[in-house]
């Protein structure tokens, strides 16, 4: 089974310090399609973005960008904002699994 674990998991507010999936989407992982866990994986490494982070630069992908209700980053701890500049609006998941819980 393909997955984007690094044997480095540890949970960060909802988010694994490791390979950046949601809690959801560890759980879930063994009931998707290997298309589906590819896709993912593409999502999680940039491969297939939506944006680039704000935070670093570099491709990040945002669910409601891709036109969807809700977001990967619904699903973890509110994280605190407040070093950022008032006009961030979407993090990539090492940038926003950095930033403390609120």
């Amino acid at each position: 089974m393909q997955t984007p674990c690094r044997a480095a998991c540890k949970n960060n507010g909802g988010i694994c310090s490791g390979c950046h999936r949601t809690m959801n989407e560890l759980s879930g992982w063994r009931h998707l399609s290997n298309d589906d866990r590819q896709q993912k994986m593409t999502q999680i490494s940039g491969e297939q973005a939506t944006h680039k982070c704000e935070q670093c630069g570099e491709p990040a992908y945002c669910e409601i960008s891709a036109g969807k209700d809700s977001c990967w980053c619904f699903e973890i701890d509110k994280r605190d904002t407040s070093s950022l500049p008032t006009s961030t609006l979407c993090l990539c998941r090492q940038c926003l699994s950095a930033l403390p819980i609120k």
